[in-house]
Protein backbone atom coordinates (compact mmCIF):
# COMPACT_ATOMS: atom_id res chain seq x y z
CA UNK A 1 0.00 0.00 0.00
CA UNK A 2 1.55 3.24 -1.16
CA UNK A 3 -1.24 5.63 0.62
CA UNK A 4 1.34 7.90 2.89
CA UNK A 5 -2.03 9.97 5.00
CA UNK A 6 -4.91 8.46 7.51
CA UNK A 7 -6.76 11.00 5.29
CA UNK A 8 -5.72 8.59 2.10
CA UNK A 9 -6.25 5.19 4.18
CA UNK A 10 -9.69 6.21 4.84
CA UNK A 11 -10.43 6.37 1.12
CA UNK A 12 -9.17 3.27 0.17
CA UNK A 13 -11.41 0.09 0.29
CA UNK A 14 -10.02 -2.86 2.24
CA UNK A 15 -7.84 -3.86 4.55
CA UNK A 16 -5.60 -1.35 6.66
CA UNK A 17 -3.25 -3.34 8.91
CA UNK A 18 -1.72 -1.77 11.81
CA UNK A 19 -0.82 -2.48 15.47
CA UNK A 20 -1.12 -0.92 19.28
CA UNK A 21 2.36 1.39 20.21
CA UNK A 22 2.01 2.02 23.71
CA UNK A 23 5.92 1.08 25.14
CA UNK A 24 8.75 1.57 22.57
CA UNK A 25 10.12 4.66 21.70
CA UNK A 26 12.77 3.60 19.85
CA UNK A 27 14.09 5.67 17.16
CA UNK A 28 13.45 2.47 14.78
CA UNK A 29 10.17 1.54 15.89
CA UNK A 30 8.90 3.43 12.70
CA UNK A 31 10.62 2.02 10.11
CA UNK A 32 10.66 -1.69 12.01
CA UNK A 33 6.56 -1.56 11.78
CA UNK A 34 6.37 -0.37 8.43
CA UNK A 35 9.07 -3.01 7.14
CA UNK A 36 7.13 -5.66 8.92
CA UNK A 37 3.64 -4.62 6.95
CA UNK A 38 2.14 -1.91 8.76
CA UNK A 39 -0.13 0.49 7.06
CA UNK A 40 -0.02 2.80 10.24
CA UNK A 41 0.08 2.77 14.22
CA UNK A 42 -2.39 3.13 17.16
CA UNK A 43 0.12 5.23 19.38
CA UNK A 44 -1.81 5.05 22.83
CA UNK A 45 -0.93 7.92 25.55
CA UNK A 46 -3.87 6.78 27.83
CA UNK A 47 -2.40 3.48 29.08
CA UNK A 48 1.12 4.16 28.18
CA UNK A 49 3.51 6.65 30.15
CA UNK A 50 4.11 8.74 26.77
CA UNK A 51 3.81 12.29 27.28
CA UNK A 52 3.56 15.36 25.39
CA UNK A 53 7.67 15.57 24.60
CA UNK A 54 7.96 11.61 24.04
CA UNK A 55 5.30 12.24 21.34
CA UNK A 56 6.51 14.64 19.45
CA UNK A 57 9.90 12.50 19.09
CA UNK A 58 8.11 9.56 18.40
CA UNK A 59 5.22 11.44 15.59
CA UNK A 60 8.88 12.12 14.03
CA UNK A 61 9.99 8.29 14.20
CA UNK A 62 6.37 7.30 12.00
CA UNK A 63 6.84 10.75 9.65
CA UNK A 64 10.69 9.57 8.65
CA UNK A 65 9.15 5.96 8.08
CA UNK A 66 5.99 7.57 6.30
CA UNK A 67 3.84 5.16 8.86
CA UNK A 68 0.75 7.38 9.59
CA UNK A 69 -0.33 7.64 13.22
CA UNK A 70 -3.58 7.88 15.07
CA UNK A 71 -2.76 9.16 18.56
CA UNK A 72 -5.01 8.40 21.43
CA UNK A 73 -4.63 11.22 23.78
CA UNK A 74 -4.82 10.30 27.89
CA UNK A 75 -8.26 12.47 27.67
CA UNK A 76 -10.91 14.46 25.72
CA UNK A 77 -10.58 17.96 26.81
CA UNK A 78 -9.46 20.71 24.43
CA UNK A 79 -5.64 20.84 25.80
CA UNK A 80 -5.05 17.25 25.22
CA UNK A 81 -6.73 16.82 22.00
CA UNK A 82 -5.10 20.10 20.79
CA UNK A 83 -1.29 19.64 21.88
CA UNK A 84 -1.82 16.09 20.39
CA UNK A 85 -2.72 17.81 16.80
CA UNK A 86 -0.43 20.55 17.14
CA UNK A 87 2.61 17.98 17.40
CA UNK A 88 1.78 16.54 14.48
CA UNK A 89 -0.86 13.86 14.85
CA UNK A 90 -2.41 13.41 11.83
CA UNK A 91 -5.77 11.70 13.53
CA UNK A 92 -7.61 11.21 16.54
CA UNK A 93 -9.16 8.14 18.59
CA UNK A 94 -11.15 9.73 21.80
CA UNK A 95 -12.26 7.90 24.51
CA UNK A 96 -15.03 6.83 25.65
CA UNK A 97 -17.39 9.16 23.02
CA UNK A 98 -21.26 8.30 24.36
CA UNK A 99 -22.78 10.98 22.40
CA UNK A 100 -23.58 13.00 19.44
CA UNK A 101 -23.27 16.18 21.61
CA UNK A 102 -19.74 14.84 22.31
CA UNK A 103 -18.48 14.10 19.01
CA UNK A 104 -19.88 17.50 17.75
CA UNK A 105 -18.12 19.73 20.29
CA UNK A 106 -14.59 17.00 19.47
CA UNK A 107 -14.81 17.96 15.84
CA UNK A 108 -15.39 21.44 17.02
CA UNK A 109 -12.19 21.70 19.30
CA UNK A 110 -9.90 19.99 16.53
CA UNK A 111 -10.94 21.68 13.78
CA UNK A 112 -9.60 25.16 12.47
CA UNK A 113 -12.20 27.97 11.33
CA UNK A 114 -14.36 27.95 9.47
CA UNK A 115 -15.51 24.16 10.53
CA UNK A 116 -14.05 24.86 14.05
CA UNK A 117 -12.54 26.54 17.14
CA UNK A 118 -9.66 25.15 17.69
CA UNK A 119 -6.47 27.33 18.52
CA UNK A 120 -4.64 28.80 15.84
CA UNK A 121 -0.49 28.10 15.92
CA UNK A 122 0.83 27.64 12.34
CA UNK A 123 4.70 26.93 10.69
CA UNK A 124 5.38 24.41 14.15
CA UNK A 125 5.27 20.74 14.03
CA UNK A 126 1.86 19.89 12.43
CA UNK A 127 2.67 21.98 9.33
CA UNK A 128 6.62 20.72 9.42
CA UNK A 129 7.69 24.08 10.38
CA UNK A 130 6.50 25.97 6.71
CA UNK A 131 5.50 29.36 5.47
CA UNK A 132 2.60 29.68 3.88
CA UNK A 133 -1.11 31.27 2.89
CA UNK A 134 -2.97 31.23 6.09
CA UNK A 135 -6.07 30.11 4.81
CA UNK A 136 -4.68 27.01 3.07
CA UNK A 137 -2.63 25.92 5.97
CA UNK A 138 -6.40 25.86 8.15
CA UNK A 139 -8.07 24.46 5.16
CA UNK A 140 -5.22 21.31 4.95
CA UNK A 141 -5.31 21.22 8.44
CA UNK A 142 -8.73 20.64 8.46
CA UNK A 143 -8.82 18.09 5.42
CA UNK A 144 -5.77 16.34 7.45
CA UNK A 145 -6.79 15.65 10.77
CA UNK A 146 -8.81 12.29 11.01
CA UNK A 147 -11.04 11.61 14.14
CA UNK A 148 -12.41 8.33 15.13
CA UNK A 149 -14.59 8.38 18.17
CA UNK A 150 -13.98 4.86 20.50
CA UNK A 151 -17.23 3.15 21.08
CA UNK A 152 -16.73 1.40 24.47
CA UNK A 153 -19.81 2.17 26.58
CA UNK A 154 -23.17 1.38 27.08
CA UNK A 155 -24.42 5.02 26.56
CA UNK A 156 -21.83 4.83 22.96
CA UNK A 157 -23.67 1.80 21.89
CA UNK A 158 -27.22 3.45 22.73
CA UNK A 159 -26.36 6.66 20.73
CA UNK A 160 -23.98 4.60 18.27
CA UNK A 161 -26.44 6.00 15.27
CA UNK A 162 -26.24 9.71 15.71
CA UNK A 163 -22.54 9.14 16.50
CA UNK A 164 -21.61 7.73 13.29
CA UNK A 165 -24.21 10.49 11.58
CA UNK A 166 -21.94 13.50 13.14
CA UNK A 167 -20.19 15.37 9.94
CA UNK A 168 -16.21 15.35 10.56
CA UNK A 169 -16.64 12.04 12.32
CA UNK A 170 -14.48 9.83 9.93
CA UNK A 171 -14.91 6.18 11.35
CA UNK A 172 -15.72 4.74 14.38
CA UNK A 173 -13.50 2.38 16.86
CA UNK A 174 -14.50 -0.39 18.62
CA UNK A 175 -13.12 -0.47 22.67
CA UNK A 176 -14.02 -3.98 23.28
CA UNK A 177 -12.53 -3.95 26.72
CA UNK A 178 -14.04 -1.53 27.92
CA UNK A 179 -17.11 -1.83 26.28
CA UNK A 180 -17.50 -5.21 27.61
CA UNK A 181 -16.98 -4.13 31.52
CA UNK A 182 -19.60 -0.94 30.38
CA UNK A 183 -21.92 -3.38 29.74
CA UNK A 184 -21.68 -5.08 32.71
CA UNK A 185 -19.98 -8.69 31.09
CA UNK A 186 -16.27 -7.93 31.38
CA UNK A 187 -14.32 -9.70 28.76
CA UNK A 188 -17.25 -11.91 28.16
CA UNK A 189 -16.64 -11.09 23.83
CA UNK A 190 -19.09 -14.38 23.11
CA UNK A 191 -21.98 -12.85 25.47
CA UNK A 192 -24.90 -11.76 23.42
CA UNK A 193 -24.89 -8.10 24.81
CA UNK A 194 -21.62 -7.41 23.51
CA UNK A 195 -22.28 -8.93 19.87
CA UNK A 196 -25.11 -6.63 19.64
CA UNK A 197 -22.97 -3.78 20.59
CA UNK A 198 -20.40 -4.73 17.73
CA UNK A 199 -23.19 -5.22 15.24
CA UNK A 200 -25.12 -1.74 16.14
CA UNK A 201 -21.40 -0.50 15.20
CA UNK A 202 -21.21 -1.37 12.17
CA UNK A 203 -24.26 -1.07 10.86
CA UNK A 204 -24.28 2.45 12.32
CA UNK A 205 -20.97 3.53 10.28
CA UNK A 206 -21.92 1.11 7.10
CA UNK A 207 -25.11 3.60 7.46
CA UNK A 208 -23.14 6.75 7.24
CA UNK A 209 -20.62 5.77 5.29
CA UNK A 210 -17.70 5.73 8.13
CA UNK A 211 -14.54 3.68 8.84
CA UNK A 212 -14.73 0.74 11.59
CA UNK A 213 -11.61 0.03 13.64
CA UNK A 214 -10.39 -2.36 16.45
CA UNK A 215 -7.66 -3.78 18.22
CA UNK A 216 -7.38 -7.54 17.20
CA UNK A 217 -5.36 -9.97 19.75
CA UNK A 218 -4.50 -12.23 16.57
CA UNK A 219 -4.26 -13.04 13.22
CA UNK A 220 -7.64 -15.26 13.28
CA UNK A 221 -9.63 -12.70 15.17
CA UNK A 222 -8.44 -10.00 13.02
CA UNK A 223 -9.88 -11.80 9.69
CA UNK A 224 -12.68 -12.81 11.55
CA UNK A 225 -13.27 -8.70 12.71
CA UNK A 226 -12.77 -7.96 8.73
CA UNK A 227 -15.04 -10.37 7.32
CA UNK A 228 -17.44 -8.88 9.78
CA UNK A 229 -17.02 -4.73 8.65
CA UNK A 230 -13.86 -3.46 10.07
CA UNK A 231 -11.27 -2.41 7.84
CA UNK A 232 -8.79 -0.52 10.50
CA UNK A 233 -7.89 -3.90 12.11
CA UNK A 234 -4.65 -2.97 14.67
CA UNK A 235 -2.77 -6.45 15.23
CA UNK A 236 -2.17 -6.75 19.13
CA UNK A 237 0.48 -3.87 20.30
CA UNK A 238 4.50 -3.71 20.51
CA UNK A 239 4.92 -5.21 24.06
CA UNK A 240 2.69 -8.24 23.16
CA UNK A 241 4.36 -8.54 20.09
CA UNK A 242 7.77 -9.11 21.44
CA UNK A 243 6.11 -11.48 23.96
CA UNK A 244 4.36 -13.50 21.86
CA UNK A 245 7.50 -14.22 19.34
CA UNK A 246 9.78 -14.68 22.56
CA UNK A 247 7.24 -16.99 24.04
CA UNK A 248 7.21 -19.01 21.09
CA UNK A 249 11.13 -18.94 20.44
CA UNK A 250 11.95 -20.14 23.90
CA UNK A 251 9.74 -22.78 23.94
CA UNK A 252 11.13 -23.95 20.65
CA UNK A 253 14.60 -23.98 21.60
CA UNK A 254 14.20 -25.73 24.47
CA UNK A 255 12.14 -28.06 22.72
CA UNK A 256 14.65 -28.53 20.08
CA UNK A 257 17.35 -29.26 22.59
CA UNK A 258 15.74 -31.32 25.49
CA UNK A 259 17.92 -34.49 25.48
CA UNK A 260 20.96 -33.30 23.31
CA UNK A 261 24.06 -34.36 25.40
CA UNK A 262 27.01 -32.10 25.37
CA UNK A 263 28.93 -35.07 26.94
Amino acid sequence: MTARTLRDLCAIEGLKVGTFVCEFNSPGIGYILKNGGCDYVFLDMEHSGFDVATLKTLLRYFEAAQLPAFVRPAGKDYYAMARALDVGAEGLILPMVASADEARAIVDMTKYEPMGSRGVALSIAHDHYQPGDVMEKLSDANSRTTIFPLIETADGIANVEEIAAVDGVDGLWLGHFDLSCSLGIPGQFDHPDFIDGVARTVAAAKRHGKKLGRVVANVEEGAAEYANGFDFIAVSGDCWLLQSAMTQASSELRSKCEGIDHG
